[in-house]
């Protein structure tokens, strides 16, 4: 199968697929300066991957899905992040919840007619994980789920929910019970009938502006058949970290590739126009090579992760889930060194707001990734987990 020029990772996607995920970049593309100023949701951009059928890609086909896997959706947060970063975002963030109810919700008859209606609704999932003092600590809730008469009920402080108002469902963690520990946690999916949010917080930020990650009060009714299945430690180091970290990094990879390409421009026309070359030569070189870096990078883990599908002992084994949290980590800080290096090769001209190479909105949408799940709380969490465990005897281990 033909490979498409911007495939992230040096794999073909279903040409379907890929060709559909273009159309909706260019729309996002035509609209993301727009978002980015006014701060808004991309609606133009989630009408065009609802009406390309993107958004139930990973459900099987006998749900009404494609059966795709999360290779597919890497490259199409990829392709969505070089034309408009919180569009790609905002798909990333819906395919990681997607990928939760689709690995850990087949047992479920009631998860199985919430995949074939979000299928065929082409329904936007949002994510509730961080929550009050907690903050980014997605594996502590504070608020429980209470069941009574046969109903549950969820009131949570929620400090984040992107794209909140515009989600026709939000997936989102909860303590079991009022009885339960912190880390006793279950995974609930809501519909918007299910719902109400109270804005607590406001979202004006310095990029992703259009990912609308405002703070709200969510107060939810629903049935018990709402509940994923089996606890959501499982889900967490299984399904969501993994997905979360490739697809995030997907976008951060398509952001860094959109500067470069960028960057790439103002090259090309310094040489038509003859003379010496821009003194940024060597910082567009450096951006050259720390994509193709961030690139195989991403691929490595995707290919890794591909393998061990269906294995629950090599997803949790502490190699892999180490190589998923600083995949998060180097993808980020790789992301940014990137752009910048891609800003300083078009000088001032990719400073600039109002030129055709600015390099500004990609900087300052990809300076979010080192603080999304802050880089510092990962390594802090990997440096305590990792002073336990034994460092191999044999360089072959």
């Amino acid at each position: 199968m033909p490979q498409t020029a911007n495939t992230l990772a040096s794999r073909s996607i279903p040409e379907g697929t890929a060709a559909r995920a273009a159309r909706a970049a260019a729309i996002a593309a035509q609209h993301a300066d727009d978002v980015d100023a006014r701060g808004r949701f991309p609606q133009e951009a989630m009408d065009a991957l609802k009406a390309e059928n993107l958004l139930g890609i990973l459900v099987p086909a006998s749900l009404g899905g494609e059966d795709a896997g999360v290779a597919d959706v890497v490259d199409v947060c990829y392709t969505l992040g070089r034309a408009c970063s919180s569009t790609g975002m905002i798909y990333a963030m819906h395919q990681v919840k997607a990928a939760c109810i689709v690995h850990h919700g087949m047992d479920s008859a009631w998860h199985r007619d919430f995949m074939t209606r979000m299928t065929a609704g082409q329904l936007l999932l949002a994510s509730s994980t961080t929550e009050g003092k907690g903050g980014g600590n997605v594996r502590a809730s504070e608020a429980p789920v209470e069941q009574a008469d046969g109903r549950i009920v969820l009131v949570r402080d929620a400090s984040v929910i992107s794209y909140g108002v515009e989600a026709d469902a939000v997936v989102t963690t909860a303590r079991r019970t009022a009885q339960s520990d912190a880390s006793d946690q279950v995974l609930v999916v809501f519909e918007r009938k299910n719902y109400s949010l109270e804005k607590t917080m406001g979202w004006d930020t310095l990029g992703m502006r259009g990912t609308c990650s405002a703070g709200f009060t969510l107060k939810a009714v629903g049935s018990p058949d709402q509940i994923m299945p089996g606890p959501y430690s499982i889900i967490h180091s299984q399904t969501m970290v993994p997905s979360a970290h490739l697809m995030w990094a997907a976008n951060w990879a398509g952001i860094a590739a959109g500067a470069v390409d960028r960057a790439r421009k103002f090259m090309r026309k310094a040489a038509r126009a003859g003379g010496d070359l821009p003194p940024g030569v060597p910082h567009f070189t450096k951006a050259l090579a720390n994509l193709r870096q961030l690139r195989a990078l991403i691929g490595a883990l995707l290919s890794r992760y591909e393998a061990i599908q269906g294995d629950a002992r090599a997803l949790t084994a502490i190699d892999f889930q180490t190589a998923v949290s600083l995949l998060k980590v180097d993808a980020s800080e790789l992301a940014v060194e990137t752009v910048m290096n891609a800003m300083r090769a078009t000088g001032l001209s990719g400073y600039r707001n109002d030129t055709e190479v600015s390099v500004g909105r990609a900087l300052r949408d990809v300076l979010s990734s080192p603080i999304m799940i802050n880089n510092d709380r990962i390594l802090s969490s990997l440096t305590s987990s990792t002073i336990l465990s034994d460092i191999p005897t044999s360089i072959r281990d």
